[in-house]
């Protein structure tokens, strides 16, 4: 495919009426661009299958549209996840981003976590802010309306969709000669199954500088909802109202990064409180620059299952919220409970090689003038 064409995957039931502000919003968005678009799992596989992107190329870019009846269901998209779980390689060197317009207020956000995980375990990449979302009432454009000077909801879900597309269309990757890695946790080294497993993976990435950071023992304190206008004054700072570990040594090494490193034992099915502090605090500092130009990487421990939801609450906080760019194959994601188990699974040495592997190829894409 010609890399500089847009795939745009619109899973859609031959039955399934066309979705008249959903067309609206794919026709401003696509303008002038050649695309290629497919609306069933079968054409998706097939038409994947025949073109495969080579190791070094370009990305070759995808659009993923998902229109979602008001129970939330759309049978094809369900089979179209059904090929992308089942090929952990269909999408190696692609990039894309997801529309999802649905005729209630839920379920856009919960299949576009689901969809973004699949692909990116197939392979493929993501821009930051990679979703645009259009719930029923389109109210959850109410702000970017206002920002634009509008009223106009609808002109507010246009913008957002032909900013995702120009994303990515232009995105190309990044590469330093010495990249920066910043690791986050809240683990115990000596008992911890996740940080044994960060420990192995790091052990493959002599070319990096690495800087872990610890935020045990509420060494965070979680966002307490200063108003816009507070946290906007001290973001434009680069700074936090509550200061702290987060202004006096996270928000710096996430500035300096080319990536950060998420350590992510399963508590509860969900991401630890200092974590989700952080990812709360981050905030401020968004407030000031996105962080488009760094990735996203996590290593994610669950003593019995839901691994995969950890991943989903990171892509959906840290992606699609914070604008991280998600790197093929995101995510190494393991089973164990006991201390020191997890490097004792089969296979777990080659696995670690290959998500080493991953995170030194994040964006090892040529463009044009290389």
């Amino acid at each position: 495919m010609n890399n500089d064409r847009l795939l745009v995957i619109a899973p859609r039931e031959s039955e399934q009426a066309e979705n008249p502000r959903l067309a609206r919003v794919l026709a401003a968005a696509l303008d002038g661009l050649a695309t290629e678009r497919l609306t069933t799992a079968a054409e998706a596989e097939a038409w994947l299958s025949a073109h495969p992107v080579a190791a070094g190329e370009r990305f070759a870019r995808v659009l993923f549209v998902v229109d979602l009846d008001s129970d939330g269901v759309n049978l094809e998209y369900s089979r179209l996840l059904r090929v992308l779980r089942a090929q952990p390689h269909l999408l190696e060197g692609w990039l894309g981003g997801v529309i999802v317009d649905a005729k209630s207020e839920l379920y856009t956000k919960s299949t576009a976590q689901e969809l973004v995980l699949a692909a990116n375990m197939s392979g493929c990449a993501f821009v930051g802010r990679s979703l645009v979302e259009g719930t029923g009432s389109l109210r959850n454009f109410t702000v970017t309306a206002h920002k634009l000077g509008t009223d106009d909801l609808m002109l507010a879900y246009i913008d957002s969709a032909c900013a995702l597309v120009r994303a990515i269309m232009a995105f190309e990757g990044y590469r330093r000669a010495m990249p920066k890695l910043t690791v986050l946790h809240a683990s115990n080294h000596k008992t911890s199954n996740t940080f044994a497993l960060w420990h192995a993976v790091s052990s493959e990435l002599s070319s990096f500088a690495v800087e872990e950071l610890g935020l045990r023992n509420g060494a965070v304190q979680d966002c307490a909802g200063c108003p816009y206008k507070t946290c906007l004054h001290f973001g434009e700072k680069e700074s936090c109202f509550y200061g702290g570990i987060m202004v006096e040594n996270v928000y710096p090494a996430v500035k300096s990064a080319d990536a950060i490193v998420m350590i992510c034992p399963n508590y509860n099915d969900a991401i630890s409180a200092n974590l989700t502090a952080f990812i709360n605090r981050l905030t401020a500092l968004y407030r000031k620059r996105q962080f488009t130009d760094k990735a996203l990487f996590a290593v994610i421990v669950s003593g019995y299952s839901g691994c995969d939801i950890l991943a989903k609450q990171l892509i959906a906080a840290l992606n699609m919220n914070k604008s991280f760019y998600l790197p093929g194959h995101f995510a190494i994601m393991e089973m164990a409970n006991d201390p020191g188990t997890v490097l004792q699974l089969d296979g777990i040495d080659q696995r670690v090689r290959d998500f080493a592997h991953t995170i030194t190829t994040p964006s090892a894409r040529k463009n044009d003038h290389s």
